[in-house]
């Protein structure tokens, strides 16, 4: 009888890697073989230049099984203490309903999908996108909105530089009222600062004494003022500048629109449409203008097209990908938004339907009056004599004790100056709520009742001219899902029209879709996280400071970097944020004169976006022919910059996918002429473990958690960028105007709305790195492993464009198509098209090069799936050689048809290649099929008729 294995021998120390991962060794071994190689050592050996090589492993805790690593996180959450918040300042507590906390935000198939550029397969979060514009459209009553920017804060700054490039004004001065929210006068004050626009803020009595070329104005204010702003509007428009409008979303519902009013641009968050607070994001931002300001617009708009048989069809419009072609001269270097946040505003607002979202709304307004009355009757002023949901009340001497009481019933009011407290009310507010507040405030002997008040006339919130009469959200889709059997079923439909990583490998160079493991995400749901005020007493959110404090002790440790900064809420507003910081270290030494900001031409199109936005100066540094830094033409640019040099924005492994043996030469050039090195960290899957961008040579760098630390990418967002930087740059990282961070100058504004940005998806890579712990290693090594294995299997077919040390690439390679494209006219989007009806999402397109399709298969995809994507190409590739020999047309085949739908197998086939060919290529096809819901988009279409609200039905039956 054999001898049952001890205890010792049954511990998995690996099992969470082993999940993770998605080739098991003995596939690992195969793959390794195809190379040519006897081990992964050999590999990373013959990949990684040994001058950047860790010495040894990270200095991480050993991993955690899942179990373990969600008990301790637990452990931390429960040390939060959820408490009823009615501070307001643009967060409020509101319910999620459950049909889409189950269905949306805890479903892979919505928040494992990458952003829509690939519209064929993106109909359905094009769909509840377009839903969100139209949500934005009816309440703001403007004609044009975008598909989310990434909070309220920084959509005002977006305001901001809108106001600035479209009014005719000649002033450099944007007025911000004083009764704006604090934290947004905080990140517009910086981001003005680095465009060099002047900002005063003050009372809006004083905005006829300035020429100003925009004003921001709050509606409600941050104290729950309720004022009509068309006297300030049009005496804006009487100067030519732009009113740009802070709106509460929910207040809208009842309040005249902005846009009625004449204001120019109205933005706001939509948290309180379904989103937990989440101590601070993510929140989907709204944004609404003019449609004459559309080509100025930040972000995303979704624009209705017409397909290749002229049926309805959803895509990006305008501002696809406007950073790679426009580069600094963008309008913004927004990248991607907060999409699933969106989608799950827009949601809300389907399954409520205007009669629910007004009633939502009115009893959160009749509870606030109600309040109002009994303070009234007792004598309490208030300071706001009209409001939705906000009191801002004087309470003098009593402040203190009313402060204890509320503490003692464990609510948070918002404390203002000296004997003034503020109320915000939500929708989870209730009676019960109303009887607490009025023992707090008046005693427990108040002698007030609810129901008493509730029957009588009670004086109006809203003043009679401010009270909304127009219309909202009368389409269809607002007013048919109101079931839970219907609106489950809505959302079914949806989530089938779109492709996402519960059903196939998406291969997309620089962007990193791996696994976003089911127990990394379970906890962001959990109430003690989602649950919290942002500007909540730090003696809340013990469990919040313990888990950032951990995975920021993490996070330098697999960087080098000396600090982290966690505000900047996606990588654009990393590379932003760790721009401003070189910035203001410079100015700080007396050298505010550097400014040249050089930057490869292979750079991700957000950096020099986002270096235009810090008021640099651009200039790009050519790359040689094996795609690297052309180091000759770096040292003469940064020679003639000389003192005016400021940094240098590099991508590491670099964009094109290869590990540049020259970095910290480069690096070293940079220091030499007094400048800073800032590490684009799109690429840092390819670093952890390995090498660090701190020793390699960078002062600063991002790290997107939503890549490389498993944050999933939800449609387009939510991301997280917080930066790494070395000590002498540590006191110029962002701070915040409500709750103070320690280390970072005080007088430093903020980048985010949110102290940590979005601080509720902090415990998907909190779980991530405590899972894997020191083995964050293999996950880097299998990654490189998946690039090589595929680059070497397809490169006789498609050549590898750029290569490395050994001819090795790094975690992701580029395919060029541009000779086949010369040779038979088939390019990298019909190849792109075509592997849609494979089953897959295609590669990165004609970025970095146009031309070619950049490939990540990252480390969680196995064999198999590589196998299968390899079979894919190499059948189209096949395909691409009938067209070569004349047995299919040049512009009717396969290729060019691409993605075929349901409506071609239906319709007449008159086609030189049967349906077989079309629908079932591959033999996983005719086993399980996924269907494109449109054909090709026609992107001409949608740009040259710009049209972004939700489509008549008919539209769509036609």
């Amino acid at each position: 009888m054999s001898q049952m294995p001890s205890l010792s021998q049954l511990q998995q120390p690996d099992a969470f890697l082993r999940r993770h991962l998605g080739p098991d060794a003995a596939e690992q071994q195969a793959m390794l073989e195809a190379l040519g190689l006897a081990s992964r050592d050999e590999l990373i050996e013959q990949t990684v230049p040994p001058a950047i090589r860790l010495s040894g492993p990270l200095a991480l805790p050993a991993a955690l099984d899942e179990q373990a690593a969600l008990a301790k996180l637990r452990g931390y959450a429960e040390q939060n203490q959820v408490w009823t918040s009615l501070i307001g300042m643009g967060y409020h507590g509101t319910i999620t309903p459950t049909v889409i906390l189950r269905n949306v935000l805890e479903n892979p198939g919505w928040y494992t999908a990458y952003t829509p550029y690939q519209p064929e397969i993106a109909q359905g979060r094009l769909e509840a996108l377009l839903n969100f514009q139209q949500l934005t459209i009816d309440l703001t009553g403007l004609d044009l909105a975008s598909a989310s920017l990434l909070d309220e804060a920084t959509a005002a700054a977006e305001a901001m530089a809108l106001a600035k490039r479209v009014a005719k004004s000649k002033s450099n001065l944007f007025f911000v009222d004083q009764h704006c929210h604090p934290q947004t006068i905080s990140v517009v004050q910086t981001r003005a600062e680095a465009f060099g626009f002047d900002v005063l803020v003050g009372d809006v009595a004083q905005l006829g004494e300035h020429q100003v070329f925009g004003a921001l104005l709050q509606y409600p204010n941050t104290h729950g003022g309720v004022h009509d702003l068309k006297p300030l509007i049009d005496q804006l428009h009487a100067q030519q500048a732009l009113a740009c409008v802070g709106a509460d979303l929910l207040g809208l519902v009842l309040l005249t629109p902005p846009g009625e009013l004449g204001a120019d641009v109205v933005f706001g968050s939509a948290q309180r449409f379904g989103v937990p607070m989440g101590y601070g994001g993510p929140h989907a931002a709204f944004f609404a203008t003019r449609d004459e300001y559309k080509r100025a617009m930040p972000g995303r708009i979704i624009g209705v097209s017409k397909d290749a048989r002229g049926n309805t069809a959803l895509r990006m419009a305008l501002q696809t990908r406007e950073q790679h072609i426009r580069r600094e001269k963008a309008n913004s270097n927004i990248c991607t938004a907060q999409v699933l946040l969106a989608n799950i505003a827009s949601f809300y607002a389907v399954y409520h339907g205007p009669q629910g979202l007004t009633r939502i709304a009115q009893r959160i307004h009749r509870l606030t009056a109600i309040f109002a009355a009994g303070l009234a009757q007792k004598g309490v002023q208030r300071l706001n004599a009209h409001f939705f949901d906000t009191l801002t009340l004087e309470v003098g001497g009593s402040q203190t004790a009313i402060i204890e009481s509320a503490q003692a019933a464990r609510i948070n009011l918002r404390v203002l100056g000296r004997g003034h407290l503020g109320v915000s009310l939500d929708e989870t507010s209730s009676a019960a709520t109303v009887e607490q507040l009025w023992a707090i405030f008046l005693g427990a002997d108040h002698g007030l009742s609810v129901a008493e008040l509730d029957a009588s006339e009670l004086e109006a919130g809203i003043p009679a001219a401010l009270q909304r009469r127009s219309g909202f959200l009368s389409h269809p889709v607002f007013n048919t899902h109101h079931s839970e059997t219907e609106m489950l079923r809505y959302l079914k439909q949806l989530e089938n029209k779109d492709l996402a990583l519960n059903q196939s490998m998406i291969p997309l160079g620089s962007c990193t879709m791996k696994l976003n493991a089911t127990s990394e995400m379970i906890p962001i749901t959990w109430p003690e996280f989602a649950n919290l005020h942002p500007f909540a007493p730090r003696e809340q959110a013990a469990g919040y400071t313990l888990m950032i404090d951990e995975l920021e002790a993490w996070l330098r440790a697999i960087t080098g970097f000396d600090a982290i900064c966690m505000q900047p809420n996606s990588g654009a507003q990393g590379e932003y944020a760790g721009l401003l910081a070189i910035r203001k270290y410079h100015e700080s030494r007396g050298d505010a004169h550097r400014n040249i900001c050089l930057i490869p031409a292979s750079a991700h199109g957000t950096n020099p976006a986002s270096a235009q936005m810090a008021s640099m100066r651009v200039v790009i540094v050519e790359c040689d022919a094996e795609g690297n830094v052309d180091l000759e033409d770096l040292k003469r640019k940064a020679a003639e910059a000389g003192a005016q040099l400021s940094c240098l924005m590099a991508t590491y492994p670099s964009t094109h996918g290869v590990y540049e043996e020259g970095i910290r030469e480069i690096c070293e050039v940079i220091h030499a002429h007094g400048g800073q090195v800032y590490m684009d960290g799109a690429n840092l899957n390819a670093q952890v473990g390995l090498a660090r961008p701190a020793d390699i040579g960078a002062d600063v760098s991002h790290m997107n958690l939503h890549k490389t630390f498993c944050i999933p990418h939800g449609g387009g967002g939510p991301g997280m960028g917080p930066i790494g930087v070395k000590a002498h740059l540590a006191p110029f990282v962002a701070n915040h105007p409500v709750v103070e961070l320690k280390g970072p100058n005080p007088e430093n504004g903020a980048v985010s709305a949110a102290p940590w940005g979005s601080a509720s998806i902090l415990p998907i890579s909190w779980m991530y790195i405590a899972m894997m712990g020191p083995q964050l290693a293999d996950a880097t090594e299998v990654a490189i492993l998946g690039a090589n294995y595929l680059a070497s299997q397809l490169g006789g077919a498609f050549p590898v464009l750029f290569s490395g040390r050994n001819g090795r690439v790094a975690h992701e390679c580029i395919l060029d198509l541009r000779p086949l494209k010369a040779d038979t006219g088939i390019s990298e989007e019909d190849v792109a098209k075509r592997l849609m009806d494979y089953g897959f999402h295609a590669p990165t397109m004609s970025f970095p090069v146009p031309g070619t399709l950049m490939i990540e298969p990252t480390e969680s995809e196995s064999k198999h799936e590589l196998d299968r994507f390899i079979e894919a190409m190499l059948s189209i590739r096949a395909e691409i050689a009938k067209v070569e020999s004349g047995e299919w047309p040049a512009e009717d085949n396969p290729l060019k048809r691409a993605p075929h739908s349901l409506a071609d197998v239906v319709g007449v086939w008159e086609r030189p290649y049967s349906i077989e060919e079309a629908v079932t290529p591959s033999a996983h096809t005719r086993a399980h099929k996924y269907w494109p819901t449109v054909n090709r988009v026609d992107n001409v279409f949608g740009d040259r008729n710009l049209f972004c609200a939700c489509v008549p039905l008919d539209d769509y039956r036609e």
